[in-house]
């Protein structure tokens, strides 16, 4: 894929690719659907994006540029790194009720996609590392003795969360690692 803007049809490849490898997993789901999907031929979406691997790539950094700026845009409207930290949560519950019924789409990515070499790969695990960076640059803004440490139990329990939310059906998961969060702050 090229960084030139997308034309409307390679829009519509894109947001048909999105949906069902988010809803169907990106294994399950052929570039011959896709084009049949987005009302497109098959030489269109490799004319647009040149390969699966380089579609699957558009689609997790859809994505992550997606979820940071939600994140992001959530913790501006917040006070103090304490405040943001748990605010994290406030929000990864909402983006699950409303974005992310089936899991994260980063992990269910790294589970369909092993190979470290592939992109997809890549970009999924580059979107784990930004969260463990926020809390940590979050922790040392509020003067955490560790905050690498503190970052690598966030990102845990964020994970954590994630995970009881779409596969252990507990719809209070955010909640409970806000709260959980909020013990760490305390010690």
């Amino acid at each position: 894929m090229t960084d030139r803007p997308l034309t409307p049809a390679a829009k519509r490849v894109l947001e048909v690719a999105s949906d069902l490898f988010y809803n169907r997993g990106i294994g399950g789901v052929g570039m011959e659907l896709i084009a049949a999907e987005a009302g497109v031929t098959k030489k269109t979406v490799y004319d647009r994006f040149g390969s699966k691997e380089a579609l699957v790539l558009a689609y997790l950094r859809g994505r992550d540029e997606r979820w940071r700026g939600y994140l992001t845009g959530r913790l501006e409207q917040v006070g103090g790194p304490r405040e943001r930290i748990l605010a994290t949560f406030d929000a990864l519950g909402d983006w699950l009720r409303t974005e992310s019924a089936r899991g994260c789409s980063m992990v269910n990515a790294l589970a369909e996609l092993p190979d470290q070499a592939h992109p997809g790969h890549q970009a999924a695990a580059d979107q784990k590392a930004w969260i463990r960076e926020l809390y940590a640059g979050l922790a040392a803004e509020a003067g955490v003795e560790d905050p690498g440490k503190l970052a690598d139990q966030l990102l845990i329990i964020h994970e954590g969360a994630v995970v009881a939310f779409s596969v252990a059906n507990k719809a209070d998961a955010a909640a409970t690692a806000r709260e959980t969060a909020e013990i760490l702050l305390a010690r």
